[in-house]
């Protein structure tokens, strides 16, 4: 058996062995709690609008079908529960998230939930073909820790894909009494441990992680009031309402005229720019 082959058995043993546990040390936590009234329903929404996108991303990164597969942030399993899918019957997904209570199936076929902290430590070292997060990174408390992480779970020529929010263009929005509203939003945002610039960011920080074959995009999408997205916005700012004026960030009044334009369908304005981005880790040969 040549040397190449040997640590590839090496490796598979490795990643069948019993998962390191890293314990919760420095636990995250989401401002979002997942026990909040409607939080479910929010995040529902939320799937219904960047899975389509995601999907695409990872059926054009030509994944395997009997991949080793991570997901960090899997909130509701649907982007979990069709990976599962996408790598049947050979492949494997590993789910894990800080609170798994609003995971729709547990019992999905093919994937295993785990209740982990991505912060604290990598996922079976070396041991994924693929990890993807997405809309995870700008909520933690060290985004530079997590993607360390992230990238110590890929095995050697394994792919990642991550997904975060730029706040272009909506810090440019129109009228300017939204544009002031989000400008609160960001500072309310920043005071709380929220990076929504990190997106740009993804690409170097793969780069001095030693990734290669690093591309990407970013996606906005034009939407008016009454729309789902605008219905999202919403239901985030009704949850978070007490927080945001208590902040002294944000007041009734702007609050007020938000969701005013959110429930007219003559507003039109553009989401978050969603930024997504792939990268290679090296293999054991390079």
């Amino acid at each position: 058996m040549g040397r190449s082959q040997t640590s590839e058995v090496a490796r598979a043993f490795a990643c069948d062995a019993i998962p390191i546990s890293y314990g919760f040390v420095a636990m995250s936590q989401y401002v979002l709690d997942h026990h909040l009234e409607g939080e479910k329903k929010r995040l529902a929404l939320m799937s219904q609008l960047l899975d389509p996108m995601h999907r695409r991303y990872i059926e054009s990164l030509g994944i395997s079908r009997d991949a080793r597969v991570l997901e960090v942030g899997c909130g509701n399993d649907s982007m979990s529960a069709w990976m599962a899918g996408h790598v049947a019957p050979h492949g494997q997904i590993v789910a894990i998230d800080l609170d798994l209570s609003l995971v729709n199936d547990a019992r999905a076929p093919g994937v295993e939930f785990r209740e982990e902290d991505i912060v604290t430590g990598p996922v079976d070292p070396g041991c994924f073909d693929f990890v993807t997060a997405r809309a995870v990174l700008h909520h933690v408390s060290n985004a530079e820790a997590t993607i360390d992480n992230l990238v110590g779970s890929l095995r050697p020529g394994g792919i990642i894909l991550l997904v975060e929010p730029d706040f272009l263009p909506v810090s440019v929005a129109e009228p300017m009494e939204i544009r002031t509203f989000w400008n609160g939003w960001l500072t309310w945002s920043r005071e709380r441990g929220i990076d929504y610039h990190l997106g740009r960011t993804l690409a170097p920080r793969l780069a001095a992680h030693g990734l290669k074959e690093i591309g990407g995009t970013a996606e906005t999408t034009l939407y008016n009031g009454g729309s789902p997205w605008s219905d999202y916005w919403r239901q985030t700012i009704t949850e978070l309402r007490s927080d945001l004026v208590q902040s002294g960030k944000l007041d009734d009044v702007l609050i007020e005229a938000f969701l005013a334009r959110c429930a007219d369908p003559n507003w039109w304005t553009q989401t978050i720019a969603f930024t997504a981005v792939n990268a290679r880790a090296p293999t054991s040969e390079a």
